[in-house]
């Protein structure tokens, strides 16, 4: 009966030691994902959210501008084309 219980005694530690060395490999193996996502990212030429907030603000600025100055043309153009003068 002893010799049971010691028998399931080593099975019970070794059961423990198994599950901790599972533990451990699984933080070790989160830990070295992490690690890689961050050398990755980090490698990655990414911009902030304010930079990418300031470029899209001057893109529409500039679209807005640029629409204005169309405009602008197609008056000059049509007072040309009005005054009967040839030309571009």
């Amino acid at each position: 009966m002893q010799s049971e219980n010691h028998l399931i005694s080593d099975f019970v530690k070794l059961a423990n030691a198994a599950a901790g060395t599972a533990a451990g490999m699984a933080r070790e193996a989160r830990e070295g994902a992490r690690e890689r996502v961050r050398e990755t990212v980090g490698g990655l030429d990414f911009v902030s959210r304010e930079e990418f907030d300031a470029v899209k603000d001057m893109a529409a600025r500039a679209r807005e501008e640029n629409e204005r100055l169309s405009d602008r043309i197609a008056a000059l153009e049509a007072r040309l084309a009005a005054g009967g003068n040839a030309g571009s």
